[in-house]
């Protein structure tokens, strides 16, 4: 734990000094006016909630994709993955320290992008059940967090990395229902779904702020944080395979 709130905090210090890579909260209260008009236009007042908080969960896939996601690759191109490596400390506990770091500025992402569409858009998303928000705000953070872990695993050994990066967005985006709920997807799709993370985390969300039917609060805690710790574990395998390869190619570093 010691090491993994090491990880974190450098994470942080990222942030301090290349403060650009916050520039996706700048955008996300303009994704929830572009979102809203289009739903207030076609006459979908059920939607305009979920669709006033979606750049909430875009704003945080964006932190794990192409911050947490390029943890490891910008450490080859930096020279520092050696040193790291070198360090008598376990690196997949640095690793998700690191990634649960990339996603903090999500806190900030939900306030603005709620207060945004409450206040300005004046979006149907009262809070209904503040515990619960809560809680689930927690697991999704965690579950984000070892999803950033193993996606850096992931992307050192994976060639097409960048375009995987690059692609992997609105995907997940419509696969979580965080735009629209899942039922408005084909039906043969509805059921890969189940195994997004995000599909329970915004159906949790739209039943605590009541713009949906708030059902199985439970479940969707449950498969939440389920899927965060299957991807907390896939990314431990796999780092401990990145780490093989790279020591056996050689490749530590790499410009």
């Amino acid at each position: 734990m010691r090491t993994v709130v090491t990880g974190f905090r450098l994470q942080l210090v990222f942030y301090r000094h290349h403060p650009d890579l916050l520039v996706p909260l700048l955008t996300s209260p303009l994704y929830s006016v572009v979102f809203t008009m289009i739903m207030r236009h076609n006459d979908r007042a059920d939607l305009v909630g979920p669709a006033a908080l979606a750049p909430f969960y875009m704003t945080l896939w964006w932190f794990a994709l192409f911050s947490g996601g390029w943890i490891i690759q910008t450490d080859r191109w930096e020279d520092t993955l050696q040193y790291l490596v070198s360090a008598p400390a376990d690196f997949s506990a640095v690793v998700f320290g690191r990634a649960a770091g990339t996603v903090v500025p999500g806190v900030v992402a939900f306030a603005e992008t709620w207060l945004f569409a409450r206040y300005a858009l004046h979006a149907p998303v009262t809070v209904r059940h503040w515990p619960l928000l809560v809680a689930s705000f927690a697991v999704t953070l965690f579950a984000m967090a070892a999803t950033a872990a193993l996606l850096a695993a992931l992307f050192v050994l994976a060639r097409n990395a960048v375009t995987f990066s690059n692609s992997a967005s609105f995907p997940f985006y419509l696969l979580g229902g965080i735009l629209v709920p899942v039922v408005y997807l084909p039906t043969w799709l509805r059921p890969v779904s189940n195994g997004v993370f995000l599909f329970w985390s915004a159906d949790l969300l739209r039943g605590v702020v009541g713009v949906g039917r708030l059902t199985h609060p439970l479940l969707g805690l449950g498969m939440t944080a389920g899927l965060g710790v299957l991807a907390l574990v896939a990314a431990r395998l796999s780092l401990r395979l990145v780490l093989r390869r790279l020591r056996h190619t050689g490749e530590l570093s790499l410009r």
